[in-house]
Formats: C-alpha cells, sequence, structure tokens
C-alpha cells in the first residue's frame, strides 16, 4: 500500500461525519464534504480504499490473531499478568466478559461498500485502474465477512453504506450463517472477474487475483469440511489453488527472512497487512517478546542476553511447554519462532520464560520495534492447504508436506520424509505441520476447528465436548445493547 498522507486524510474527515461510530448513533451526519463533492475522482477513490486498508490494518494489530489463535494451546502466561488473555487460552469466555466486537470489522465493510456504490460512477483513465479497485473492495468485504462467521457464526449482512441514520438500514438482525457464506462466494467470483490479470502487486499488501484465489481456497475448504460442501467445494478449493500456483510465488530457503522487516513482499508473500515506521505503531508481536532489562540478572546466559539485545515489548503471554516441546532441534522453524529462557545458577537450569522469536521487528536506537508485516497468506500455507484438501479428497499429499519439510530440516529432511498413510493419519500429519509451519500467524485456533480437533488439543478444552457454542465467540452485552434485534449465541 502507497503513502496514505493526504488523500486519505481528507477521506477520514468524510467517512467519519457519514458513518456513526459513536454510541448515539441516531445522530445525523454533519460535513461539508459530502457524498456529491467527494466521490469525483481517481483520488477521491483511492482515498477510499486507503481508508479501507487503514482500518484493516487497525483490526490486524491485535484482535485477527485473538480470533485466530488465543484460544487453541499455543500460548500461556508469560513472565507479565496475561490480564485480559487469560479468558482466551482459559477458554472461559462468557457473555460478560467478551471484550472484542465487531465494531471496526464492520466499519471496515462500510469502507468497502462506499469504494462498491461509488466508484464505478467515477471516471478513470482506464476500465482496469477502475476494476482494481473495485475488485480489492469486494475481496476485503469477503475476507471481513469470512472473519466474523468463523468467529461469531451468524451476523447481520449489511451491502450498503451507512450515509445517515435509518433505523431500518441500521439495526438489523443477524442472518444464517449459510446466508453469509453466500455473500462471501458471490463477493469472491465478483472480485475475481474485476481483477485485470493474476499479477501480485509490488509490496503484496493490497488484494490482488491471486490472493483472492486463496482466499477462495480457505473459503471453500471450510465450508467442504464443515458446511456439508463435499467433495464439490473441496474442488473448487483445489483449482482456486491451481490458479494461484500460476503466479510468481516461491518458499524461501531462509525461514526467518519470511518475516524480517527488511524483506517485505518477498516471493513467498501473497497478502500482508503493511506495517512501516512512523507510520503505525507496534503490532501484536511486541506482546510476545521480553524486555531486555528484564534480563539483566546475572545468571542469564551471556548468549540468551545477545537473542534479546534492546528494550521494548513486553512478555504478556508466552508460548507453552505443551506446544514448544513437539518441535525438534533439526528444525530451523524451532530457532526462528520462539526462544526458551533459563538461568542458570550452579550448573542448574531453570526454566523463566519463553518468547516469540518470529516477526519480532528490529531494534532502533536501543528500542525494540514490532513493525514487521502481519501475513494474512503466504505461500508455505497455501501448500498445506492444498495438502489438506487432497488428502479430504483420497488424494496422495505427499508432495505437498515433503516440499515445506525439506526446508524445515535441511539436510536432515531423509529423517522426517512423509509416506502417505490413513487419511485420518495424514489429517494428523498436516494439521501438527501447520502448528509448526505456521505458529503465531493466526491460523491455529481455526485450523484446530476445521479439523475436528479443539476439544481434544486444547487442555483447557478437554472433557467439554458437549460445549460446542464454545467455538464461537461471545457476542459482547454492549453490541446487543445497541441493536435489540442482535440475540446471543445459544450457550453464553
Amino acid at each position: 500500500m502507497k503513502n496514505l498522507s493526504s488523500i486519505y486524510l481528507v477521506f477520514i474527515v468524510f467517512i467519519f461525519s457519514v458513518v456513526s461510530c459513536t454510541k448515539d448513533i441516531s445522530l445525523e451526519p454533519e460535513s461539508l464534504i459530502t457524498v456529491n463533492s467527494f466521490w469525483k475522482t481517481k483520488e477521491d477513490a483511492l482515498g477510499g480504499l486507503y481508508g479501507m486498508y487503514n482500518q484493516f490494518r487497525e483490526e490486524a494489530r491485535a484482535n485477527l490473531y485473538y480470533y485466530g489463535s488465543a484460544r487453541s494451546e499455543i500460548m500461556g502466561h508469560g513472565l507479565q499478568n496475561a490480564d485480559f488473555r487469560i479468558k482466551y487460552f482459559e477458554n472461559s469466555l462468557s457473555s460478560s466478559n467478551a471484550d472484542r466486537d465487531w465494531l471496526r470489522l464492520y466499519r471496515i465493510v462500510d469502507y468497502a461498500n462506499l469504494v462498491i456504490k461509488f466508484v464505478p460512477d467515477i471516471d478513470f483513465p482506464t476500465d482496469s485502474e477502475k476494476n482494481n479497485i473495485i475488485a480489492q473492495a469486494y475481496a476485503m468485504r469477503a475476507f471481513v465477512y469470512f472473519t466474523m462467521a468463523k468467529t461469531w457464526g451468524d451476523l447481520p449482512i449489511v451491502t450498503e453504506p451507512v450515509e445517515g441514520f435509518d433505523a431500518e438500514k441500521t439495526f438489523v438482525a443477524r442472518s444464517p450463517v449459510s446466508q453469509v457464506f453466500d455473500l462471501i462466494k458471490s463477493d469472491i467470483e465478483t472480485a475475481l472477474n474485476l481483477f485485470p490479470d493474476n499479477n501480485l502487486p509490488e509490496g503484496k499488501s493490497v488484494w490482488s487475483k491471486p490472493a483472492v484465489n486463496t482466499l477462495k481456497a480457505d473459503v471453500f475448504l471450510w465450508t467442504g469440511k464443515l458446511m456439508g460442501g463435499g467433495d464439490s467445494d473441496l474442488n473448487t478449493a483445489l483449482a482456486a489453488i491451481n490458479s494461484v500456483e500460476s503466479a510468481s510465488l516461491t518458499l524461501l530457503d531462509d525461514f526467518p527472512s519470511i518475516f524480517s522487516y527488511g524483506n517485505k513482499g518477498n516471493d513467498e508473500i501473497i497478502f500482508a497487512v503493511h506495517f512501516r515506521d512512523l507510520e503505525v505503531g507496534n503490532n501484536y508481536f511486541g506482546d510476545m517478546y521480553i524486555n531486555a532489562l528484564d534480563l539483566g540478572a546475572p545468571n542469564i546466559p551471556e548468549d540468551v542476553k545477545a537473542k534479546i539485545p534492546t528494550a521494548g515489548g513486553f512478555n504478556w503471554w508466552a508460548p507453552t511447554a505443551l506446544v514448544r516441546d513437539q518441535f525438534t532441534n533439526d528444525d530451523q522453524r524451532k530457532d526462528a519462532s520462539f526462544l526458551e529462557i533459563y538461568q542458570v545458577e550452579n550448573g542448574d537450569s531453570t526454566f523463566l520464560t519463553s518468547v516469540v522469536l518470529k516477526a519480532r521487528g528490529f531494534g532502533d536506537a536501543g528500542v525494540q520495534k514490532f513493525l514487521d508485516d502481519i501475513l494474512i497468506y503466504r505461500y508455505g500455507e497455501l501448500l498445506l492447504m492444498k495438502a489438506e484438501i487432497k488428502n479430504a479428497l483420497g488424494q496422495d499429499p505427499s508432495e505437498e508436506i515433503n516440499r515445506i519439510r525439506m526446508r524445515a530440516y535441511g539436510d536432515n529432511f531423509a529423517a522426517h520424509e512423509f509416506i502417505s498413510g490413513t487419511q485420518a493419519e495424514n489429517d494428523e500429519a498436516i494439521l501438527q505441520e501447520r502448528l509448526f509451519e505456521l505458529i503465531f500467524e493466526g491460523k491455529r485456533w481455526w485450523d484446530l476447528v476445521r479439523f475436528g480437533k479443539a476439544f481434544e488439543k486444547v487442555p483447557s478444552l478437554e472433557g467439554r465436548d458437549a460445549d460446542t457454542y464454545l467455538l464461537l465467540w461471545p457476542i459482547t452485552e454492549s453490541t446487543i445493547s445497541l441493536n435489540s434485534k442482535i440475540q446471543q449465541n445459544n450457550g453464553y
């Protein structure tokens, strides 16, 4: 995404005048910048698009990870008090303590709806430029609804922008999740038909045709396995992946470099949320790190201190032993993903904590900045998605799994070569490979749900198989209080 600067600042003035984000949603919009005066030029269209991406980045800074991974077995207590995060990994969410809502997600949807409604009537130098912008809005709307559907289930469906207070349009009841997925799939097809080519953009920080085909595979894999879509949806997902693979993508040899601040938009990235110094604050990886000043005790080995050289970040929560112990020492993803910190005294080691090293940012004037891009899709995940789909269709997933393992184990690959077994055995191997490959990237909870393993793999859910309502997030009481048509998820 290019500089947001003046175009976006003008658009912000406009958008916050027409989109009610206050609790008193009966307020009429007041602005000198109206629909009639704003949506006139290509620059106006880009301003709306950049506003959409800016809101998406704010959501990605923390919340996407909470939805996609916080309730799994990956994270537990760190040195600091995990505070509100405890209820996620202990799976003690309730209607009274649910602290994440869909407000900003619907704000992103509203930005997309504005682009979808008004940009078609703007004159552009070429239709392809216009169509590319509209395609990105449809893609974003599809992704956000997909995220919300996996998180809350049934949803209010809003496809028109909020341009003033209208009770009939503002207070919308939840539609069945099957209808939400109908919209998601329709938006995906519309986006794919609008993109002018199958190229990946520079930086990979905006939606593109390969990125939307990856989303399509993700969506149809979900509905194929969980919503009765069966082989038909799985074959659709596989075809979408084959389309993505025709783009310029490769696995990087050096696993840590995928996430490096100095290597943004590399050849493995399909779509990422862009972070840049002086443009935005730290993202969620800072909450999983540790301040170098907390390692000042003399019984912390010097080689460990050298790996945490600067101040910045907090060890609010940390990778669990359950997950850390599954990695082997010859897997390059282990040292690239986390660090175990021990205190050594009189030759005896005592475990202190663990920290996340993946996407740990960079040091600047003695301060650690967590500004690596947040990856939404990359080629490594695409291969494992393909393996999962092939296995579900009764095909051999060995090629894709072994490509991932060749990079991970290098010269030791022979000891880890995957050989296809039963469908259930393959599923277990794919799920674990996704853990190793995608840990801390916000995928684990949804993986466990899709594979039907949440109540088996997450310690805080063991023995609670009957409580299937826990697979969804409760709706906050404030959300319900603002819209009397919203009903709480069953079980909460």
